[in-house]
């Protein structure tokens, strides 16, 4: 069978319908409001497959597949995408698409008993409706292994032609280059994985929101929370506007208690386009954006849900012409008890040397001194990584060792900053740990205190409190750079990545993209990129991914093939570096601009581009023109911001949002420097190098006040998020959300978590709540 609508579908039929097919069918079935569609089966696309004599072409081509070799997959993937791509679809499963699409929102009672007469005069004058065309893997949601996200999903889609094309677009995305790898990483053949297609009416919501039936704050098994906003619901899910919010006693279905605060914007569907855009909320509309009626049958549907499914439930849903649906319901994830822990000193071991804590955890191994790039290769699986300072040329080296000590740095140094995301303990500023420490001596680094033993030995380790991980407004997100890293980075259930710089991947490569650029050789800069990148956003699917480009100092990257050509800069920490290079050299923007554009294809949505070192408003509306120019629109196709990390994007933070930015991110390691006056890599000047200065905060402060007011998300992915005290005062602030190296993120949501409920005591102290 080809086709299979809502009615006929349940949680059973994944083999036939996908996994995503399947549990809408399911929810359809216990009586919910889902918006109408229906599956193209699996079956459809085997017969696609077979009737095109394509299936043998495609399994010979993966086949041949070396799982080593990711520029060899890459074009296997582009290969057998436009196989699929130029395939006709057979003509009878063609006609059985249009039909139903043209019958899609027609009462099935109607399309049930075949009444013509009745088909013919709904469907007089009246215009094909805009779907949303999905992808649902036959393979999703299984015990093993999750597809989920892997697959494409066209918004907005209308008309025969321009559906039909979906579909080939959806089945080509089982063969994306992170599909076919991630089926061959984890040894599943490919002939057993299949695609159908869910095509579903779209909803034009008046309003939106996400409902949980249990307080994932204070975990009330007895509260529904309601939160919603005007429009379409993806300001509400990224936490981009203030929410009302609704909290309903489960047991007596009576509202206990409501918070409208004022919105500005709303996302709305543009009828000629076809596209999402932001609009002002009109005057007129009413703060409570939900009637005492729809919060309440909101909720019963919330109980509904919850118990067909036996458990508390995150839950998605849209009105549109006073009609609820329900679009999304998922387990709440959020109500686990992460732990984390703290280590002890041992009394009389044999202190040898101390500096600052610079990464938590305790590692013993070999020292090996390294003086230059040209000794990093003396770094073995397991080793102490001793050497006065590190610079990118040694991530490698890096990765393999075991702890890293230095003669240099504070907190926001290079190596600092690296093992924390590496979760390697690291101690810097030790000033003579080159002199002191010997080749081959064994030594045990504990860099939760900054103390280097003599020989093995082992720290205690006592357990701290757990803390609950509750779902808080102000989003916990982590700063993520080595695709190495990326599968341990995603357990630790972050709300996105707050930073991605990519000059990691630059170094991993070993080639400087100059010479890239200098060779005309675009297509292979780009490929590395979009290579690096696709590891890391594999693993947040479904979470916002920010993406910084390039921020290349003259002074750094000097072991890579082709840095021979670097000027020299007397000071290249506020030298050619950040978008001011970007724009001197637009092929090497355009090329960063491109590779985030393929994965962007590939449907990852959430990602967004961050511009770093910005001083002005035409390098904003400069960096915008390129991203038009290789088919990207700001804004519209992708979120887009800017770091803030100079005092001249402080002062003039209003006009860059007037200008047109989706976010931006305080780079508090450059924003404090260059506000003090004092260079971050100086462990000379360490005790003046402080982000709590009152200077730093009163910048902090503004940036955000003046973001809230043009509805601007706001964020930190600088060393200073992982203060505890700075990221309370962020939470005072009425920050967005907060990124952490790996190492803090357990910490900070404690923080987040208890300063959230601080402030909620206080208001309803005054009478606010």
């Amino acid at each position: 069978m080809n086709i299979l609508w809502f009615s006929e579908i349940s949680n059973n039929d994944v083999q036939t319908c996908g996994g995503k097919g399947a549990s809408l069918g399911e929810m359809y079935n216990i009586g919910l409001p889902i918006p109408p569609g229906f599956v193209i089966t699996a079956e459809a696309y085997k017969n696609f497959l077979e009737i095109n004599r394509i299936d043998k072409q495609i399994y010979n081509i993966l086949s041949t597949i070396d799982l080593n070799d990711s520029k060899g997959i890459e074009l296997k993937s582009n290969e057998i995408q436009e196989i699929i791509l130029k395939s006709e679809i057979p003509k009878e499963l063609k006609d059985e698409i249009t039909e139903s699409y043209e019958n899609l929102d027609v009462n099935e009672e109607v399309l049930k008993f075949n009444n013509k007469s009745a088909l013919s005069i709904i469907k007089t004058g009246r215009s094909l409706p805009y779907v949303a065309v999905r992808s649902s893997a036959t393979a999703e949601d299984s015990p093993e292994f999750s597809f989920a996200g892997q697959q494409s999903t066209y918004l907005n889609v209308k008309g025969i032609s321009s559906l039909l094309i979906s579909v080939k677009k959806c089945w080509a995305s089982l063969f994306t280059a992170r599909s076919i790898y991630y089926r061959e990483k984890n040894k599943i053949k490919h002939e057993t994985v299949f695609l159908a297609v869910v095509i579903q009416k779209m909803v034009n919501s008046y309003s939106s929101g996400i409902m949980f039936t249990i307080n994932p704050v204070t975990n009330n098994e007895n509260e529904i929370v309601i939160e919603s906003g005007y429009g379409l619901g993806e300001l509400i899910v990224s936490g981009t506007v203030n929410p009302n919010n609704y909290v309903i006693d489960k047991e007596n279905m009576t509202i206990k208690s409501k918070t409208t605060p004022k919105q500005d914007n709303m996302l709305v569907r543009e009828e000629m386009l076809g596209k999402n855009i932001k609009r002002k909320i009109p005057e007129n509309y009413p703060e409570q954006v939900l009637n005492d009626s729809q919060i309440i049958s909101l909720a019963n549907y919330g109980v509904k849900i919850e118990k067909h499914y036996q458990k508390p439930m995150d839950i998605e849903f849209a009105i549109e012409n006073s009609k609820i649906y329900i679009v999304q319901s998922r387990p709440v994830t959020t109500l686990k008890k992460p732990s984390f822990e703290e280590i002890k000193p041992i009394e009389n071991s044999e202190e040898i040397l101390k500096g600052l804590a610079a990464s938590p955890g305790i590692a013993s191994g070999y020292v090996k001194i390294i003086r230059n790039v040209s000794e990093l290769d003396k770094v073995q699986k397991g080793d102490i990584l001793v050497t006065k300072m590190t610079n990118p040329d040694y991530v490698l080296a890096m990765e393999r060792a075991s702890a890293i000590v230095t003669d240099e740095g504070g907190s926001t140094a290079h190596a600092s900053i690296v093992s924390r995301e590496l979760g390697i303990p690291c101690i810097v500023g030790t000033e003579k740990a080159t002199q002191l420490l010997k080749d081959n001596q064994f030594i045990t680094v504990d860099g939760s205190h900054g103390i280097v033993y003599q020989g093995k030995v082992d720290l205690k380790e006592e357990k701290q409190e757990d803390f609950k991980h509750y779902d808080t407004i102000t989003k916990v997100k982590i700063n993520l750079d080595l695709p190495s890293q990326s599968e341990r980075a995603s357990k630790a259930d972050a709300d996105g990545i707050g930073l991605v710089r990519i000059e990691f991947i630059i170094a991993e490569n070993g080639v400087h993209p100059s010479k890239y650029i200098k060779d005309n050789n675009f297509d292979e800069y780009i490929n590395v990129l979009f290579n690096g990148l696709s590891k890391i956003v594999e693993h947040f699917k479904d979470k916002p991914v920010w993406i910084r480009t390039s921020d290349i100092r003259t002074d750094e990257y000097k072991n890579l093939e082709g840095a021979e050509d670097e000027i020299r800069e007397s000071n290249p920490m506020i030298g050619w570096h950040g978008i001011r290079r970007g724009l001197d050299d637009i092929d090497l923007l355009k090329c960063e601009f491109t590779a985030i554009k393929k994965l962007h294809d590939l449907g990852y949505k959430k990602i967004g581009i961050m511009l770093p070192f910005v001083i002005s408003v035409d390098e904003v509306k400069k960096a915008k023109t390129i991203m038009k120019e290789i088919g990207l629109n700001p804004i519209q196709d992708i979120d887009f911001g800017i770091m803030v990390e100079t005092p001249a994007s402080v002062f003039i933070i209003e006009e860059l949002c007037k200008e047109g930015i989706s976010f931006i991110s305080f780079g508090t390691n450059d924003l404090t420097q260059t506000i003090l006056g004092v260079d971050r890599g100086n462990d000379k000047i360490q005790y003046l190098y402080n982000e709590m200065n009152p200077a730093v905060l009163k910048a902090i402060k503004h940036c955000i006040e003046i973001c809230k007011k043009y509805n601007v998300e706001t964020s930190i992915c600088g060393q200073a998020g992982s203060n505890e005290k700075m990221a309370e005062l962020l939470v005072k602030y009425g920050i967005d959300s907060i990124s952490v190296n790996l190492d803090a993120i357990n910490k900070i949501r404690n923080i987040v978590y208890l300063t959230e409920k601080k402030l909620l005591l206080n208001v309803a102290r005054k009478g606010g709540v």
